[in-house]
């Protein structure tokens, strides 16, 4: 319950939801004044008073100026007609204007939430019985309510495993500080967790030196430290650009297309053609203006680096080179490498919770298989959140058993996990999971999923669980993309089908591509052909060539 005696505008960062005679004068008092000496301007209500169905206009306004909202659900929250009130106008701001909300479950299950089971039918049916209560009103208040239980949280449910109140708000307080300012900067993602003392190092040395590398193994999370780096410092420069997957990019399209789009962005100019190797006259000249920072992500040779121009970049311009291999960011320049640690376990717990449980710690019950998954993945992120989704709403016995699955292995690497995940997969989901790794990375969900459509029933069904499955993700533009880990391990999987590429289901390597159409040696195991024409230079098609591959 929240309320204000003050009619002046209002600018807060947090909204605190609770059932004041519950949670006032403990917890949310904590949480208040813990928010409070980060520097967050809370609303908080300073009144005991009962106010009934409305909200004040303040109250809303109040809502509407704040850019969080947290709901402390505790066992009484559903049976103050004002919290329902209040958490309803809170649900709408999240769904017309994006508000970020928090639930926290406090002594109560998320699923009683949901489900309006447990405390929260009691208080419904109260609610349903009082005639002068409006029904359209409580069937919206109902459905608000359930949205939030479905939301990620954290379930606070007593002491356990010596975790105490005031750890759990320390905890609540660093992740909103993080999720307000992701979201400044146009960025909130679960994908940041525990990133940020790693981040505050490479800003220093940003400051220090021209280029830097970021170092470590595939699915330690280069690619996000860059990024989180990169959104905080980009807006300072002249012109920035995040070139992710040189290595890919390279490989797909001719390295010239690749140096020319980018320049492109820097330089504001889209008639930029350079064919040759060297950077003359007069892009040299204008690089060399402009003061930039730019990413290059998984870089595998230095000439990529030198390739790119960065050496012509103005005074004061900053380059990160993420690798998996050290040497090739010393060879590229890099005066500086960062090697990308491990996530702790403490912050690797909260990453796996946010796809095993949907909220930011795990069920009780669930703790101790947690940690025992929590320290398979060694701090990968990828390892976290692929594990994590597979186990999303299983029982405890099929946890065990994939528990024992993984444990198979003396030691089990992240490459392993990721294959006992494509291993648990049904045909459909590995025929479309193998067709997005070899022909539609970067394609647009709707035209994925209308050509998809075309070749299996189900299709969309078969999308929908992969991406639940953390198997591929959509970009803030539409886009698939995937970690290119997952790319590798597909594309791997599919050249293992034979050593001869007409004999595989997939063609996507336009050496492949090109032999088997020069050659004219299409077979009916062939379904699908990826080919760039530009690759197509000297290539010689017979009259005949797509007879021979009925399945196509």
């Amino acid at each position: 319950m929240a309320s204000s005696s003050s009619s002046h505008p209002m600018k807060y960062q947090v909204f605190l939801s609770f059932r004041g005679e519950e949670t006032r004068l403990n917890f949310t008092s904590h949480l208040h004044q813990a928010l409070k000496g980060k520097g967050f301007g809370v609303f908080f209500d300073e009144e005991e008073l009962e106010r009934g169905e409305r909200i004040s206009p303040a109250l809303s306004r109040a809502i509407e100026a704040s850019r969080l909202s947290i709901i402390v659900l505790s066992k009484d929250y559903a049976s103050s007609k004002s919290c329902l009130a209040e958490l309803s106008d809170i649900m709408d701001r999240k769904s017309t204007h994006g508000q970020i909300v928090l639930p926290i479950f406090y002594h109560v299950d998320p699923s009683d939430v949901r489900n309006f089971g447990g405390s929260f039918k009691a208080s419904y049916d109260v609610h349903e019985s009082d005639r002068s209560l409006d029904k359209v009103k409580l069937k919206r208040w109902k459905a608000a309510f359930a949205e939030a239980g479905k939301l990620k949280g954290w379930h606070i449910a007593g002491v356990q495993f010596d975790r105490s109140e005031a750890e759990y708000i320390n905890d609540i307080v660093v992740y909103v500080l993080n999720k307000l300012m992701n979201s400044y900067s146009g960025s909130a993602s679960e994908e940041f967790i525990g990133i940020d003392y790693q981040k505050k190092k490479i800003l220093e040395l940003i400051k220090q030196n021209r280029v830097i590398g970021l170092w470590g193994m595939g699915g330690i999370g280069k690619t996000t430290l860059a990024d989180a780096v990169y959104k905080e410092v980009s807006t300072t420069f002249e012109g920035c650009y995040f070139l992710q997957n040189v290595r890919e990019k390279i490989v797909e399209k001719k390295r010239e297309s690749v140096r020319n789009e980018f320049f492109s962005t820097l330089l504001k100019d889209k008639k930029i053609r350079i064919d040759t190797p060297s950077i003359g006259y007069p892009y040299r000249e204008r690089l060399n203006n402009i003061r930039v920072i730019v990413v290059l992500d998984d870089v595998n040779d230095p000439e990529q680096v030198d390739w790119m121009g960065v050496k012509h970049f103005g005074d004061g311009s900053k380059i990160i080179l993420t690798s998996r291999d050290r040497q090739v960011l010393k060879n590229g320049g890099a005066t500086q490498i960062h090697k990308v640690e491990e996530l702790n376990e403490k912050y690797s717990l909260q990453l796996f919770s946010f796809t095993a449980f949907k909220q930011l710690n795990p069920s009780v019950d669930f703790l101790h298989l947690s940690y025992k998954f929590v320290r398979l993945a060694r701090g990968s992120p990828l390892a976290l959140k692929i594990l994590g989704a597979k186990l999303y709403s299983k029982s405890k016995e099929e946890w065990k058993s994939e528990l024992e699955k993984v444990n198979k292995f003396d030691e089990p690497k992240i490459s392993q996990i990721l294959k006992s995940s494509f291993d648990g997969l049904d045909k459909l989901q590995k025929d479309i999971f193998l067709d997005l790794v070899c022909f539609f990375k970067g394609k647009s969900k709707e035209e994925v999923e209308k050509i998809l459509s075309c070749v299996y029933k189900g299709a969309v069904s078969g999308l929908s669980s992969l991406l639940d499955k953390c198997l591929f993700d959509i970009s803030s533009n539409g886009r698939i993309s995937m970690h290119d880990m997952l790319e590798e391990m597909g594309k791997d999987i599919v050249d293992q089908e034979s050593k001869y590429p007409e004999k595989r289901k997939r063609l996507w390597n336009p050496k492949d591509v090109y032999q088997v159409l020069n050659n004219n040696k299409g077979t009916d195991r062939i379904e699908g052909i990826k080919f760039d024409m530009s690759y197509s230079d000297n290539l010689k098609l017979s009259p005949t060539c797509f007879e021979s591959m009925p399945n196509l």
